[in-house]
Formats: C-alpha cells, structure tokens, sequence
C-alpha cells in the first residue's frame, strides 16, 4: 500500500500546476482602468466626430471583454473550451434577438 502512495506522489510532483502570478492580474486591472477613463475622457470631450467616438467606444469594450475573459475568467487557459463555446453560443442567440428586433420593428 505505501508503495502505491510513494508512486501516486511521485507523479503528482512531476505534473506541477503553473501558477501565474499576480503581476499579470495587476497589469490586466491598470489596463482596464485606462480603458473605461479613456472612454468616459472621449464621451466628455464632446468635440470629437460621434462616429468616431462610437467606433472607438466599441473597439475599447471589445477590448475590455478581451481582458476580463482572459485574465479575471481565464479564459487563455487549457480546459476552457465548453465555457468559451457557451459564451460564443450565447453572442450568436443575443446578436440574432437583436437582429430579428430590429427587422420586426423598422417593418
């Protein structure tokens, strides 16, 4: 029996978990807080082109969405692949709700 643990613990030691520290978790929250005042810095401007400003609003809340999902959910990591499809599975059924809205209500 003590045979079968020294083994077991041998081949949980060669299989170590990274760990990641909390330097990136830093760097990805100073990210975020530079991307939201820099959006609420381009709304309160006022002087820039409103397409622009849309665009830019846009691109920046994708990024936002980037961050949180890869850092904060971890989403960059190995075994995340049902979770990933579900979130994708779930942007498909919203944007087609909107869609389908839109369609109804302009006809």
């Amino acid at each position: 029996m003590s045979s079968n643990h020294s083994a077991s613990a041998s081949e949980h030691q060669g299989k170590r978990h990274k760990v990641e520290g909390p330097q990136k978790h830093v760097v990805a929250y100073i990210f975020s807080l530079v991307l939201t005042l820099l959006a609420f810095a381009t709304v309160i401007a006022g002087e820039v082109n409103t397409a622009f400003t849309y665009i830019l609003l846009v691109f920046m809340a994708m990024l936002q969405v980037y961050i949180q999902m890869a850092f904060w959910m971890h989403m960059k990591d190995r075994g995340h692949i049902y979770a990933i499809i579900g979130i994708l599975m779930g942007t498909f059924v919203v944007l087609t709700i909107v869609v389908m809205a839109e369609y109804w209500t302009w006809w």
